[in-house]
């Protein structure tokens, strides 16, 4: 016979099995936007990885869009200080940012028909770097040969994106996301040093597979009070 003690952990613990993931980034685009946006981000360490869920307001690439596919620069601030990464004049939200995600539509023709891929491509930033173009190249990704990296479900693009090359790390991570012709979006995620990389309470990914990666879920990426 359960006590209601019991029952009742049991009950959270369900709730909040079945709780939406808090999203760190929520845009909202215009009606005559033609290119496909981030409309809402979460993202959040596991392991040694950093895990972002990237949902788009329409398919990122494919026959849908065209020549207008998209062309999303997420940036990663994984100490949280400005004293590292990125330099850029003024007072660019930018700033400090030690990695940048460049997600693309693109296609390979051939002569008779089109393939249709996502790409993303992953630029280290130091305090020399002045521009996201001249950060030092990391990592090419294809979703057609890099599927342990990234998944794709409709408008939603699932990354894990290494976390080595000396990147700074810290207990958080600044999240810049600038959409075209908009105000830049800033969020604050755990850091590698927070200990949500290590708990497991991150479970964008769980056990290599993507069977899990679903929107619902444990929460990814929310601070810890």
């Amino acid at each position: 016979m359960r006590t209601p003690l019991l029952s009742l952990a049991l009950s959270l613990l369900a709730t909040s099995a079945l709780a939406k993931d808090r999203p760190t980034l929520h845009y909202k685009p215009g009606m005559d936007e033609e290119r496909p946006v981030v409309v809402e981000a979460v993202v959040g360490p596991q392991g040694s990885d950093y895990a972002l869920r990237l949902r788009f307001q329409k398919p990122p690439f494919g026959q849908e869009c065209g020549n207008r596919c998209a062309n999303a620069t997420v940036l990663l601030d994984t100490d949280a200080s400005a004293l590292s990464g990125l330099k850029l004049p003024g007072k660019a939200a930018e700033n400090g940012a030690d990695l940048v995600l460049i997600i693309q539509g693109a296609r390979d023709i051939n002569d008779s028909s089109a393939d249709h891929y996502l790409r993303v491509k992953v630029r280290r930033l130091t305090d020399s770097t002045r521009t996201v173009d001249e950060g030092e190249l990391v990592t090419d990704l294809d979703h057609r040969r890099d599927s342990d990296r990234i998944h794709i479900e409709g408008n939603t693009v699932y990354l894990l994106i290494d976390a080595g090359n000396d990147l700074p790390s810290g207990r958080k991570v600044r999240v810049i996301y600038h959409p075209p012709g908009a105000k830049a979006l800033q969020g604050t995620v755990p850091g590698l040093l927070s200990g949500s990389a290590s708990n497991s309470k991150v479970m964008l990914f769980r056990r290599g597979t993507w069977g899990k990666a679903r929107e619902g879920g444990q929460r990814v990426g929310s601070e810890s009070k």
